[in-house]
């Protein structure tokens, strides 16, 4: 279900060692390669970078997703821009 304000799923980010990063609260992922990984979380928008990106699970149902390979970020989009349309939107305007 998509997060529209109301109520607040548990998400939560574990990081350990720039290697293997844990997220609770996912809603959906948008896209992903060896370099990135752009998902919804009950949180916003949020940008996985590295390199050998790869997804180990992925659980929808229970929201879950974790991920290996050589992280370098983590972040979140802003929800406060005024350009609709998420990141790939914002990207190519």
């Amino acid at each position: 279900m998509p997060y529209d304000g109301t109520q607040s799923a548990a998400h939560r980010v574990v990081l350990e060692s720039r290697k293997n990063l844990t997220v609770s609260g996912v809603e959906d992922v948008e896209r992903f390669d060896d370099e990135s990984i752009v998902l919804s979380t009950s949180m916003g928008a949020m940008v996985i970078t590295g390199e050998n990106l790869h997804i180990e699970k992925l659980s929808l149902d229970g929201g879950d997703l974790k991920v290996d390979g050589d992280i370098d970020s983590v972040s979140y989009e802003d929800d406060a821009s005024p350009v609709k349309g998420g990141f790939f939107a914002r990207l190519f305007r």
